[in-house]
């Protein structure tokens, strides 16, 4: 299996400037006076303890170090003030991001209960002995209270998803004959085939000047890419949509947007990847494997650029698939439906975000301090 390794960029979008209401007139005087005069900047009145709100709510600082030495991990290479701040910038997105969700479930009474949360953590549990549990989480660098943290805000975002976008959409079986008559060569299947997803880290640095338009901290080493892939593996044990953390974290720019996902990988071409073709054989449908290892092509042969984590959405024998197979049906239904999510969730995403009142202190002092 062939790797192309390609750094997904983005780039940061301004923010709306915060209106400040005075509760008098002398007030806003003498704040003119001072900004007539020249002073050093007219500063709007917040917490320092808060870097950005939405709708009024802060996003706290101590949240905002606390995902960052998450996803900064125990690299000993501590990154420059500049790549620091790139991380920090995309903290702070991410947050204020999951911030706008989860207000929106909640005026909908979508949050997740407590039972819910509770239900999944059992569900996690059920494979171990309480002494084995207590070390994943150790081994993750989680807390028990982090984990339910982590589920009650994926198990909110799912349930806003899929009363708002999954519940509407509609796949037809005209669309899934249509889909089949141009593609039906998809389905004559001369070997095995297995329906993966993925999520990519590389360790490969990249130019300084590309550092600023790489998305959520690229790695610059083989321990910082490590420290990213394990905590992109913890947040999916802890229930996390496997292609939401895709879309946004991964390094794979040929299939990040979709999810990760690479469509169907033939037995053959696994088998050129023997430690991923195990670790997947282990698989059932919706389940992920552990970190490996990723290796790529070059003039000396393979070495190794990173880490993935792959995803078994869907297993097919070899052989001729008809149109009223009913897993060539439920396969393409799902492919679509999953498609057409994918999309009115970025588009929702962003309708969102118009509709916030987001006020980004922490990428305004970036902003002025480099002025």
């Amino acid at each position: 299996m062939q790797f192309r390794l390609n750094a997904a960029l983005t780039a940061f979008s301004p923010n709306r400037a915060r209106k400040i209401n005075f509760s008098s007139a002398p007030a806003m005087l003498a704040l003119a006076a001072l900004c007539a005069a020249g002073a050093a900047g007219c500063q709007r009145g917040h917490s320092p303890d808060t870097v950005a709100t939405v709708n009024g709510k802060p996003i706290l600082r101590s949240d905002v170090e606390a995902r960052y030495q998450d996803t900064l991990g125990e690299s000993h290479q501590q990154p420059s003030k500049e790549q620091a701040d790139i991380v920090r910038l995309n903290v702070v997105r991410d947050l204020i991001d999951q911030e706008i969700v989860m207000q929106r479930a909640a005026k909908l009474n979508l949050s997740a209960s407590d039972e819910e949360v509770d239900s999944k953590v059992n569900e996690i549990k059920a494979p171990y002995t309480q002494e084995e549990f207590n070390k994943v989480l150790a081994d993750k660098h989680l807390t028990l209270d982090a984990m339910k943290r982590q589920i009650r805000t994926a198990k909110t975002e799912e349930k806003l998803f899929n009363k708002e976008i999954n519940s509407k959409i509609n796949i037809t079986d005209a669309d899934i004959a249509n889909y089949y008559n141009a593609h039906k060569s998809e389905f004559n299947l001369p070997e095995a085939q297995y329906h993966l997803a993925q999520i990519v880290v590389t360790s490969i640095p990249v130019p300084a000047q590309q550092v600023g338009n790489l998305q959520n901290n690229k790695a610059m080493n083989d321990a910082d890419a490590k420290k990213k892939i394990e905590m992109l593996h913890n947040r999916i044990v802890s229930g996390e949509d496997f292609g939401m953390l895709a879309a946004n974290w991964s390094e794979m720019q040929s299939n990040a947007q979709s999810g990760g996902d690479m469509g169907f990988v033939s037995e053959s071409q696994l088998h050129s990847e023997p430690e991923v073709y195990a670790a997947i054989n282990k698989l059932q449908p919706g389940q992920v494997t552990e970190v490996l290892p990723l290796y790529g092509n070059t003039p000396v042969g393979k070495k190794a650029v990173g880490y993935a984590i792959y995803r078994l959405v869907d297993k097919e024998a070899a052989g001729q698939r008809e149109l009223n197979d009913p897993r060539v049906q439920q396969a393409i239904r799902k492919q679509l439906r999953d498609a057409r999510s994918q999309l009115l969730q970025n588009a929702y995403l962003e309708m969102l975000r118009d509709q916030a009142r987001v006020e980004n202190y922490f990428a305004e002092q970036i902003f002025k301090s480099a002025q």
